[in-house]
């Protein structure tokens, strides 16, 4: 069963990103980025946690992808040929804005020692 979980979140991921790059257009300059997937165990639900560069981006990216979600949704309702096909969930992802202050902070110290 882990197999199954680990294949479909790839597959979702990939389809996702597909869609990202033809259906959806984002604000210029904007990097989006699907960091995972995370299919329940009962495949009723797959949360898909977004990443966007600049942080300050964030909240719109998310905007957009509310909008957006009835049309991707049917989209990968088209594509997927499994039953029952995951509602998609999208997430902020915490971890990579933790990441990139943790970063941002280690270059501060390292410039402070030089």
């Amino acid at each position: 069963m882990l197999k199954r979980i680990l294949k479909i979140n790839e597959l979702l991921k990939r389809q996702l990103g597909q869609l990202f790059l033809k259906e959806i257009e984002f604000p210029k300059g904007v990097l989006v980025t699907i960091t995972r997937v995370e299919t329940s165990p009962d495949f009723r639900e797959a949360i898909v946690s977004i990443s966007a560069m600049p942080n300050s981006e964030n909240k719109k990216v998310q905007q957009i992808l509310k909008y957006c979600i009835y049309d991707l949704q049917q989209e990968i309702n088209k594509k997927l040929r499994m039953r029952p096909i995951p509602k998609i969930i999208f997430r902020e992802e915490k971890e990579v804005v933790e990441a990139a202050k943790i970063e941002e902070l280690l270059e501060k110290i390292k410039d402070d020692d030089d």
